[in-house]
């Protein structure tokens, strides 16, 4: 059985060479998972950082869940990554390096019906790099439509 992905965030792809990719879990709040199942989440605009030894995503917009009533959570907290130590510790040396820096590619829902999401260690792309995945893009498009012609 396979993972069933929520939401990607193609605007990472774009901007961004992915040098390497990771799986993590996050530490959530009750509401937090409910609205999730629910699809109101936004990946766009987040990011991970780290906050000591730990590596936090922030800016991932989880929506309130309307059933929660007082004991809801604020849609824009930082949220911590589960990962295994030698990993942090890897990224961490990688994010160090000039340029370097964590996005979140998306996130999905395991087998055993966690939320993970799917990091990955980027570098920015330069303008011409993103003019070229354009016209690759572009040429791809047009010789598979020849093709069904």
């Amino acid at each position: 059985m396979k993972s069933k992905v929520i939401i990607t965030n193609r605007k990472a792809r774009h901007l961004y060479h992915i040098h390497e990719k990771f799986e993590a879990g996050i530490a959530l709040q009750g509401s937090e998972i409910k609205s999730i199942r629910a699809g109101s989440v936004g990946i766009t605009e987040a990011f991970c950082q780290f906050k000591a030894t730990d590596l936090y995503v922030i800016n991932l917009f989880i929506d309130r869940y309307k059933e929660a009533s007082y004991w809801n959570h604020s849609p824009k907290r930082d949220r911590k990554l589960l990962l295994k130590r030698q990993e942090l510790r890897k990224l961490q040396k990688k994010v160090k390096e000039r340029g370097r820096t964590i996005v979140v590619l998306d996130m999905h829902m395991s087998q055993k019906g966690f939320a993970k999401l799917t990091i990955g260690l980027a570098e920015g792309k330069k303008l011409f790099d993103k003019r070229e995945d354009i016209k690759k893009r572009d040429l791809d498009r047009a010789s598979s439509r020849r093709i069904k012609m």
